[in-house]
C-alpha cells in the first residue's frame, strides 16, 4: 500500500478512505481488467449460432487474451483472488450464451468451462513455473535420472525467450494449440 500511495503522489493511510486493504485494491483490479476484457468482447462481430459457434468462441478468447497481453502481470493476480467479480462473471455468462447458441446443452456448456479454465479469459495456469531459473536451470543428476523423459523434453522444447507472453511456456503458439484442442474436442461433443 506504501508503493501504491508513492506512485500516486499520496499518503498511504489516505488510500484507506477508499479502500479497505490492499485485496480490496487487488479485487478492484481485477475488475478493471475483465472490464477491459468484456468492452473489448462486446466489439466482436459475426455469426455464433449452430456451426459457426467455435470460430466465435476463438475470437472471444483471443480478443480477452490480446487485453491480458498488455497487462502481462494480471494473470498471477486474477489467479489468487478467492473472491469472484461481476466482471469475470459477466464475461462467463456470455461465454455460456455463445455456447448455448451453438447448440450446447448447459452440462456441456458447464463442462466446456472447466475444460477451458483460465483459457476461456485468455491465459493459461502454469503446470510448471521455474521461477528465475527458467530452462538454463541445472537438473541434479539424482532428479534427472528419475525423471528421464520429462528432463528429454525440456531439453528439447524449453520456452526461457523473450517472445514468451504470459507465463513460462504460455506464448501464443501454445496457448492456440491448447485452445483448438479443446474447441475441437468440444465441438465433436456438441455434434452428438
Amino acid at each position: 500500500m506504501r508503493r501504491l500511495a508513492r506512485a500516486l503522489d499520496a499518503e498511504a493511510m489516505s488510500l484507506y478512505h477508499h479502500v479497505r486493504n490492499k485485496d480490496d485494491v487487488l479485487d478492484g483490479v481485477v475488475d478493471l481488467i475483465a472490464g477491459e476484457v468484456n468492452d473489448a468482447v462486446e466489439q466482436l462481430d459475426g455469426p455464433s449460432a449452430g456451426a459457426a459457434w467455435k470460430q466465435a468462441a476463438r475470437r472471444r478468447i483471443l480478443t480477452a487474451r490480446e487485453v491480458f497481453l498488455r497487462h502481462p502481470w494480471a494473470p498471477r493476480v486474477f489467479e489468487n483472488r478467492t473472491t469472484t467479480s461481476f466482471q469475470v462473471v459477466l464475461y462467463h455468462d456470455r461465454l455460456v450464451g455463445l455456447l448455448r447458441a451453438g447448440g450446447f446443452s448447459y452440462d456441456l456448456a458447464h463442462h466446456a468451462l472447466h475444460a477451458l479454465g483460465s483459457r476461456a479469459l485468455g491465459f493459461s495456469q502454469e503446470l510448471f513455473d521455474p521461477g528465475d531459473a527458467g530452462a538454463d536451470a541445472e537438473i541434479p543428476p539424482e532428479m534427472a535420472a528419475a525423471v528421464p523423459d520429462l528432463v528429454g523434453m525440456l531439453a528439447e522444447v524449453a520456452h526461457d525467450d523473450p517472445g514468451s507472453t504470459l507465463g513460462w511456456c504460455d506464448d501464443q503458439f501454445e496457448f492456440e494449440f491448447g485452445l483448438d484442442l479443446i474447441l475441437d474436442g468440444l465441438d465433436r461433443l456438441r455434434e452428438r
